[in-house]
């Protein structure tokens, strides 16, 4: 009997994550796939619950604490809404800082994804350790640029995890001219080494895989910027909202075998956030020599197969490394580090890139500045129904795989969107039950 005419059933009993616990089930019946479900079955964690009756400066510091790889962009997304509520807009220079924040938090998550989480799937490896042994050098320069990137937030956030110098309307200080300086040269250093590393993923062995066409992509849009703060929300298929619309046209449900809330398009259909959405929809504002270097590497806009997210992933480091190099260089100090922010009783709406996708917060706010309602919209729970629906579609087209392989498809699959994962080493331990 052929891999693909047997009863299979492959069943994750546990999945290791940086911010939840879950697993992975795939059945198949007489040939035919009939389930996928990634199951996330982590108790709730409640923040938008003990965010309620909280001070309105105090959700930056609170929702932090939701990811220790990404804080930034729960400071931002934070911050950004609750100067919406009080009609604050921040100094330019202010955002500048901001944005240079941001470099440092894409640098040091994509570079852990590309050599620790994902790099070993596609050179064969069961973890980032095992792939030191033959590839030192090129895990040295990758733990050296994500040191970097935890660098850049260290001096502008005050902290490298978790950062304590971030407030609604700006910073508590300013960083000093020296100690920017200082930062410029490693980003030099960090610059040529994003490039290089774009390059060696370039070489991975890519499975040929493309995104069902009925997911869409949705990402952040700003005029000028590669978006890490964007302006409105954009996709594939036309949208193109302000931040205070997200609920005119997207929703969190229950699902039986989630924890997770799962995002949904109310027009129908799932969405996919995160880097391959943003390349898509952004190529052209890319920084100058990430640009060239995706030219080069023939990424282009139309790219579709969520494998390849690594080597977008790469160039987005190059980017961000290019990014901060221009603020580091050209950095003053700004006139003051923070705008007065004085609360009023409203609503607001903020949102940012994190480095997996788009990060939505909605703060409703009494006369007293004290937070009635929370919505907090994470990238994964967005991804979670995509990639159930990814896996459906590639499971499907994999089906004369034997077990061993077509796990490690789905394990990678699962890996490309980077789902807040802890992956010291493989995270799925996947059972074969045969009928």
């Amino acid at each position: 009997m052929t891999h693909e005419h047997r009863a299979r059933r492959f069943e994750v009993d546990a999945l290791a994550r940086v911010e939840g616990e879950g697993g992975l089930i795939v059945e198949i019946h007489e040939g035919a796939l009939t389930d996928v479900r990634l199951r996330i079955f982590e108790p709730p964690r409640f923040f938008e619950g003990f965010l309620r009756g909280r001070k309105y400066t105090e959700p930056a510091d609170i929702t932090a604490r939701i990811c220790g790889i990404c804080p930034v962009a729960y400071q931002m997304s934070a911050c950004q809404a609750i100067e919406a509520a009080c009609g604050v807009e921040v100094d330019p220079d202010i955002r500048t800082l901001r944005h240079l924040l941001y470099c440092g938090e894409w640098i040091e998550s994509h570079a852990l994804h590309i050599h620790l989480l994902h790099a070993p799937d596609f050179l064969g490896y069961h973890s980032g350790i095992a792939m030191a042994a033959d590839h030192r050098a090129e895990v040295e320069r990758g733990l050296r640029l994500k040191k970097i990137g935890n660098r850049i937030v260290e001096v502008v956030g005050g902290r490298a995890v978790h950062p304590i110098n971030v407030k609604v309307g700006g910073f508590y200080s300013a960083p000093s001219l020296a100690t920017m300086r200082d930062l410029a040269e490693e980003l030099r250093w960090a610059l040529q080494a994003s490039i290089d590393v774009a390059r060696w993923v370039a070489t991975f062995p890519m499975p040929l895989h493309e995104l069902p066409h009925d997911i869409a992509l949705v990402a952040l849009r700003h005029p000028t910027e590669y978006p890490m703060l964007g302006e409105r929300l954009v996709s594939d298929g036309g949208l193109n909202i302000e931040a205070h619309e997200w609920r005119d046209h997207f929703a969190e449900e229950h699902v039986q075998h989630s924890t997770a809330l799962h995002g949904r398009m109310l027009a129908g259909g799932d969405y996919m956030v995160g880097p391959l959405a943003r390349f898509a929809l952004n190529a052209d504002h890319l920084a100058p020599q990430a640009a060239a270097l995706a030219a080069e590497l023939g990424l282009t806009p139309a790219e579709r197969n969520p494998f390849r997210s690594i080597l977008v992933r790469a160039i987005e480091t190059v980017h961000a490394c290019e990014v901060a190099l221009v603020i580091a260089d050209g950095y003053v100090l700004p006139a003051r580090s923070f705008v007065p922010v004085e609360p009023r009783a409203a609503v607001g709406c903020g949102w940012s890139e994190a480095p997996r996708g788009l990060l939505w917060h909605r703060y409703e706010l009494d006369a007293d500045g004290l937070v009635v309602t929370a919505q907090i919209v994470p990238p994964t729970s967005q991804n979670q129904p995509s990639i159930e629906h990814d896996l459906m579609h590639l499971v499907e087209h994999s089906l004369h795989l034997d077990d061993a392989a077509l796990e490690h498809l789905c394990e990678q699959a699962v890996r490309n969107y980077d789902p807040c994962i802890s992956c010291a080493t493989h995270f799925l331990d996947m059972r074969v039950i045969r009928t």
